[in-house]
């Protein structure tokens, strides 16, 4: 599909959130955890699409939300894109979150991994589900999008170096100490995987999004596959991208 950059909002020299607007009129369904393989324009040295979480579907403006970290040229070249440029996006790709379950959630994520929990938390509070949102970063320079998630849920945050928040890793946070019935995670490995741990200790549900290296995001490349407990080696880009950590060998 085409879309058109309808906005696009530098948030820091790092991050910047496109808000796309589908050339036909028309959004396509999507559900939260999904992914979109974008074309790189203007980018001599992008050969192939770059895989990017759904962050927020806007209704009202008929708005597709990127959140974009400035990882590479081809990053960089869509951060650089213009208002009224054409982007064109393979989409919706993969396969989300639980959202039918009893209980509380708790969507941890860090750095550029909170963008497919924005989306998550909306959908849960539009089906009547408490959602708690931990959003963890370096320092309070590096969080990301903090007044969108307090529209859908209460925010705890952690930060390394305290600037806010409780200070540590978000491992470390006292709301881990209260009761959490499921767990939705996205962010770095080592984060996940000590997420999972926890989970895995509290006999917690868990699901995590992994961000396995992918370049097709159709699962014909076999670049992105993991080596599942239950179905051997998969394509994260169609098994995935979410999976719940007791079919991952961690």
């Amino acid at each position: 599909m085409d879309f058109i950059v309808s906005e696009n909002v530098s948030i820091s020299p790092l991050y910047g959130l496109l808000k796309l607007t589908p050339s036909s009129g028309t959004m396509p369904d999507t559900h939260p955890g999904q992914f979109v393989q974008v074309e790189v324009p203007n980018s001599k040295t992008t050969f192939l699409r770059r895989p990017i979480s759904i962050c927020h579907i806007d209704e009202a403006n008929n708005h597709l939300w990127l959140l974009v970290r400035r990882a590479g040229d081809g990053t960089a070249a869509l951060l650089e894109t213009q208002t009224g440029e054409k982007l064109n996006l393979v989409m919706p790709l993969g396969n989300g979150f639980s959202t039918t379950f009893d209980g509380e959630m708790l969507l941890i994520g860090g750095g550029v991994g909170v963008a497919p929990l924005l989306q998550l938390g909306k959908v849960l509070n539009k089906l009547g589900k408490k959602a708690r949102f931990l959003l963890g970063a370096r320092s309070a320079s590096d969080l990301l999008l903090l007044d969108e998630f307090k529209r859908w849920g209460d925010v705890f945050v952690s930060t390394e170096d305290g600037s806010e928040g409780e200070q540590g890793f978000v491992t470390q946070h006292s709301v881990l100490n209260s009761t959490v019935d499921h767990i939705a995670c996205c962010g770095p490995l080592p984060m996940m995987k000590a997420v999972a741990n926890i989970a895995k200790s509290k006999g917690i549900d868990c699901e995590v999004s992994l961000e396995n290296m992918m370049a097709c995001g159709l699962g014909a490349c076999l670049c992105c596959v993991e080596d599942t407990a239950d179905s051997g080696h998969v394509c994260v880009c169609k098994e995935g991208p979410v999976f719940n950590i007791n079919r991952l060998k961690w």
